[in-house]
C-alpha cells in the first residue's frame, strides 16, 4: 500500500459551486496508483465539498438558489451573526452538504459517473481562499 498526501487551494469570489475536478484528477495521476480510496476534506466551516452535475450549469444556478431560500440570510433568531448575515447560514448549508468526500480510485481513475464533478461550495457572500486537504491510499 502507498498513500500520499496534497492540499488543493481554491480561491472563491463569493458564494457558489467552484468545480476542481481537473486539478483532482492531474494530481491522482501524478501518484501512479491504480487501485485505491481518495478522501477530500474541507478544512473550512463555511464552505462545503460536493460531488455534482458538471455537464449543465443550470443545476448550479438551481442548487444556490434552493440553499438561499431554505437557509436564507438575516433571520432574527440567528445569534451567530460576528461576521455579518452570511455567517450563520453558512454554517448551516456547511452541515447541510458537508466537510468529505470519498471517491474510489479504479484503474488509475477516479471512479466518478459521466456527469460528475468535485466542487467546493462556497457558502459565504465574499471571497475566500479554501483549502481542501486530499490523502490517497491505493496501490
Amino acid at each position: 500500500m502507498k498513500q500520499a498526501v496534497h492540499e488543493f487551494s481554491i480561491v472563491t469570489a463569493g458564494k457558489g459551486l467552484y468545480e476542481f475536478t481537473d486539478e483532482v484528477e492531474k494530481w491522482v495521476r501524478s501518484q501512479k496508483m491504480s487501485d485505491g480510496l481518495l478522501t477530500l476534506f474541507c478544512r473550512h466551516t463555511s464552505a462545503s465539498l460536493t460531488v455534482q452535475e458538471n455537464a449543465d450549469p443550470d443545476v448550479r444556478v438551481d442548487l444556490e438558489r434552493y440553499f438561499e431560500r431554505i437557509v436564507p440570510e438575516n433571520r432574527v433568531d440567528y445569534v451567530h451573526t460576528m461576521e455579518g448575515p452570511d455567517d450563520m447560514p453558512a454554517h448551516i448549508r456547511s452541515v447541510l452538504t458537508g466537510a468529505h468526500l470519498s471517491i474510489p480510485l479504479i484503474g488509475g481513475r477516479l471512479a466518478l459517473g459521466t456527469w460528475q464533478g468535485v466542487y467546493l461550495f462556497e457558502h459565504r457572500a465574499r471571497s475566500h481562499r479554501r483549502l481542501v486537504a486530499a490523502h490517497l491510499l491505493g496501490e
